[in-house]
């Protein structure tokens, strides 16, 4: 008989959940975005109380917790463990980094290479186990190359410096009704600017064919690998992605992993069915 297993793989705007009952058959569940950098450890109890138990098939004979988030790095990660002890006493709980996950779910349990291209970006070094050696993202402001944040940035800074068609320019000031002061205040004055700029990724999406927009994102994921992945060196390792930027722009990436002489490997945009399947054949 397989373990009762609940996974959780977990962002700052919500939470997917995956319930893996012992015939091996699985229940989806969704909540609120937990991220422990973030979060007090009563609105992470909340989170879990009052939304992910009333959804739970059932809690009785759950054997074992996975949780995988944003910010569930030390001493962070200890305010999820102990809500998720509080409320499971019975369980085994483990809670790791979603860079984790993301590894464990396209690597499985062979070394390889692991990213995250979302609103933000990450990658590591992984032995099948756990993550050996860690690029630091640095943050919207700092890095993030490749990340939806950051091509949202190369997006407007092309814009506005001239380095992009008129045309887009026009097309998008029309789309978006923003001036050039509407988005310096969104960007250097009100709150989560990182989201803002990842939120102009749909327009990049409907722009793609034009050759401008093509060689940006090409540019943006050559920069993710030379300021990232390059220092782990293991060229014959291929590249894994998980998360909607590398999932959307596939080809792009491809091309630009190509491009710096380096293998595609597997992408996902959701890595929890695959972190399912990690634990299935671990067990």
């Amino acid at each position: 008989m397989n373990k009762v297993l609940l996974i959780a793989d977990s962002g700052s705007t919500k939470t997917d959940w995956l319930y893996v009952s012992s015939d091996g058959s699985q229940t989806e569940l969704h909540t609120d975005g937990i991220n422990p950098a973030r979060d007090a450890r009563d609105n992470i109890y909340n989170v879990l109380y009052h939304d992910l138990l009333t959804q739970l098939p059932q809690s009785k004979g759950l054997q074992a917790v996975y949780f995988y988030g944003a910010g569930c790095i030390e001493p962070f990660s200890q305010s999820v463990k102990s809500a998720l002890e509080e409320l499971f006493p019975e369980c085994h709980i483990e809670v790791e980094s979603d860079l984790l996950g993301a590894a464990r779910a396209v690597c499985g349990h062979e070394p390889g290479i692991a990213c995250i291209l979302g609103t933000g970006s990450n990658s590591c070094l992984y032995d099948g186990k756990d993550i050996v050696k860690h690029t630091s993202p640095l943050g919207y402001i700092l890095g993030d190359e490749g990340s939806g944040s950051y091509l949202g940035k190369m997006l407007l800074n092309g814009l506005f410096k001239g380095k992009l068609p008129e045309t887009l320019k026009e097309k998008f000031c029309n789309k978006f009704n923003l001036s050039l002061s509407d988005i310096i205040e969104r960007v250097y004055r009100k709150p989560a600017a990182n989201a803002f700029l990842a939120s102009l990724v749909p327009f990049i999406v409907e722009n793609r064919a034009n050759p401008a927009i093509h060689d940006m994102l090409v540019e943006a994921f050559r920069l993710f690998i030379n300021r990232n992945i390059a220092v782990y060196g293991h060229k014959e390792m291929p590249i894994n992605c998980v998360g909607g930027i590398a999932y959307q722009f596939k080809a792009e990436l491809t091309e630009a992993i190509v491009s710096e002489g380096r293998q595609m490997g597997r992408i996902m945009r959701r890595p929890i069915e695959a972190i399912a399947q990690y634990y299935a054949k671990r067990l």
